[in-house]
C-alpha cells in the first residue's frame, strides 16, 4: 500500500487530516464507514496521473478531529461535514473541484452539491441511495441488511458501549466475515481502519448516523420541497452484489434528485474502490474527461 505525506488543516474549528498527490485539476475523495482516506489506496496513484488528488478523513473519522456534539447532532450533520471539506479545498487554493465519494462520504458529497453547487464540477457517488429515500422506504430487507443504521442511531451510550466492548470483532465482521474479504481489504488497510477506530471515533461515527436520522432529514426535506436537486453532472455506481442495487432502482431514484445523471452497475459488493479498482477507474475516468 503506497503511503503519502500526511497533512492536517485547521478548518471550521476542527483538524481535517488529508493526503495530497499528483497534479492537474483538483479531485477530492471522501471515504465511507468505518474507514478513512486509506480506502482509496488502490486507485489514488492512477488518479494522480491526471489530477491533483486530495483524499481526506471526514470529521470524526481517521485522524481528523472528533468534536463534541450537541443534542441536535449538528456538529455531525452532513451540512457541517460538507463545510469542512469545502473549507479544506479552499485552504488548498481550490474553489471548484471534482468529487468522488463512497458510502458516508457520498452522503456528505450529496449535501455539498446542494449547498455549494458552484463548487462541484462533476460528482461521482458510489453505492448509495439518497438518505431521505432510504428512510422513507424502510423495509424489513433494508433494516436487516443495514442493521447498523438502526443500531448506531440509538441514544448515547448504548451503541458506543456495544461496539467498544470488542472493536476488533466488530470490524472483523465487516472486513473479514468471508475468506474473499482478504483479497478486497488488505491486512495493512484493515490495520489502519482498526488503529483509527478508537472510542472517540466510535462515538463520532454514531453521531454521524444519528444526524442522518434527524437533522439531515430536516435539511433533505427542505430541499425536496424547494426542488433543490443536484445540477452538476452526476455518475452513480453500485455493486450488483450489494444492497443498493437489490432494494432500489438506483437510476430511477437518483433521477428524482439530480437533473443530469448517469449510472453504472458493476460486478461488485459495497466496497467498490477496494473490490474492483480497475473497473472503477475505467468507468470514472471517461466520465471525468467527457467535456459534455
Amino acid at each position: 500500500m503506497i503511503r503519502y505525506q500526511s497533512n492536517t488543516a485547521k478548518v471550521n474549528s476542527v483538524d481535517i487530516h488529508y493526503v495530497q498527490t499528483g497534479s492537474g485539476p483538483p479531485l477530492l475523495l471522501l471515504h465511507g464507514y468505518p474507514q478513512s482516506h486509506v480506502m482509496w489506496h488502490k486507485v489514488i496513484a492512477k488518479l494522480s496521473e491526471e489530477y491533483t488528488v486530495i483524499a481526506s478523513d471526514l470529521r470524526g473519522y481517521g485522524d481528523s478531529s472528533a468534536p463534541i456534539t450537541d443534542a441536535q447532532h449538528t456538529p455531525y450533520s452532513k451540512r457541517v461535514m460538507a463545510q469542512d471539506q469545502l473549507l479544506l479545498m479552499k485552504s488548498l487554493g481550490f474553489t471548484q473541484f471534482i468529487l468522488i465519494a463512497h458510502d458516508r462520504g457520498a452522503r456528505v458529497a450529496h449535501r455539498m452539491s446542494l449547498d455549494a453547487p458552484e463548487a462541484i464540477l462533476k460528482l461521482v457517488l458510489l453505492d448509495i441511495a439518497p438518505t431521505l429515500h432510504m428512510y422513507d422506504h424502510t423495509s424489513m430487507a433494508f433494516a436487516s441488511a443495514y442493521f447498523h443504521w438502526f443500531l448506531l442511531i440509538q441514544p448515547f451510550d448504548f451503541p458506543e458501549t456495544f461496539i467498544g466492548g470488542n472493536t476488533a470483532y466488530f470490524l472483523s465482521s465487516i472486513f473479514r466475515a468471508k475468506p474473499k474479504h482478504r483479497l478486497i481489504h488488505t491486512d495493512e488497510a484493515v490495520a489502519e481502519y482498526l488503529r483509527c477506530f478508537d472510542q472517540n471515533t466510535i462515538h463520532a461515527s454514531c453521531e454521524d448516523y444519528r444526524a442522518s436520522a434527524t437533522i439531515d432529514l430536516q435539511h433533505d426535506r427542505v430541499d425536496r420541497n424547494s426542488e433543490n436537486i443536484i445540477r452538476c453532472p452526476l455518475l452513480i455506481m453500485w455493486g450488483s452484489h450489494g444492497i443498493i442495487g437489490k432494494l432500489y432502482n438506483p437510476m430511477e431514484v437518483w433521477s428524482q434528485y439530480a437533473e443530469n445523471v448517469e449510472g453504472i452497475e458493476v460486478d461488485s459488493g459495497h466496497f467498490i474502490p477496494e473490490e474492483c479498482p480497475e473497473v472503477l477507474l475505467n468507468s470514472v475516468i471517461p466520465f471525468l474527461q467527457d467535456s459534455n
